[in-house]
């Protein structure tokens, strides 16, 4: 197990509801470490096993934040309708 800094490039990351989500949302992956949100950049990075980076990147997706470029047209209206209730979720959590 190689454990090193995992850094995703995603959209729609808008506020720090958004951020409070990604925290929670990621730390139900085990494994994972020191996650940090850059919203000015879009990127999440977190400390884990290069082995879990799909795994990231599919529940970052199904909260609305999927990697930059990944998605298009109809996907990318549903990842931004998904974002929006996540970043909801955090700003009361």
């Amino acid at each position: 197990m190689t454990v090193h800094q995992i850094q995703i490039h995603v959209e729609n990351i808008k506020c720090g509801g958004c951020e409070k989500s990604i925290v929670k949302g990621l730390s139900a992956i085990d494994g994972l470490s020191n996650i940090v949100i850059d919203r000015d950049l879009q990127m999440v990075s977190v400390t884990a096993d290069e082995s879990q980076r799909d795994a990231i990147a599919a529940k970052l997706k199904s909260m609305g934040y999927p990697e930059y470029g990944s998605v298009s047209g109809l996907d990318a209206g549903l990842a931004n309708a998904k974002s929006f209730v996540s970043c909801a979720i955090g700003r009361v959590s």
